[in-house]
């Protein structure tokens, strides 16, 4: 007589092995208010590829922001990009302002017929406590810096 090898003997299936999660873009958006802004939110990328930033950045989104139809970013720290990148099915226009404007370093994100958000960027190698204090202050009072 036969009898089935206990279940807990029975080889398990290979299952594929699991990939580390995307990093998630670090992001503080300012508060609502029928001000305008001339900043709106801070963004503290992981890297300087902005080929691979732009992605998370443009998922992390408030869900009721438009499309992004464009990106310029200010600022000397990014390595060379191409005219434009396909997200999420759709094309993105990429573009660097010619000379570092004074201020800090900024992304403009733009939505054809919908508006513009420019968000400060935090630069990726910014010791933790200082960028989160800064993503924070933003978050409370729509300042990059404290008031």
């Amino acid at each position: 007589m036969t009898t089935d090898p206990d279940p807990a003997d029975r080889a398990r299936p290979a299952w594929p092995p699991h990939h580390a999660p995307p990093p998630i873009a670090r992001l503080a958006i300012a508060p609502h208010a029928d001000t305008v802004r001339r900043i709106d939110g801070a963004w503290w990328p992981h890297s300087a590829d902005l080929l691979d930033e732009l992605p998370d950045l443009l998922s992390a989104l408030p869900f009721d922001w438009p499309r992004i139809t464009h990106a310029t970013v200010n600022g000397t720290g990014w390595p060379a990009f191409p005219a434009h990148i396909l997200v999420s099915g759709h094309v993105v226009r990429l573009r660097r302002t010619a000379a570092r404007r004074p201020g800090p370093d900024t992304i403009c994100l733009v939505s054809t017929g919908h508006g513009r958000w420019d968000l400060a960027i935090i630069p990726p190698d910014t010791p933790e406590a200082e960028a989160v204090r800064l993503m924070a202050e933003m978050a409370r009072t729509g300042q990059p810096t404290p008031a």
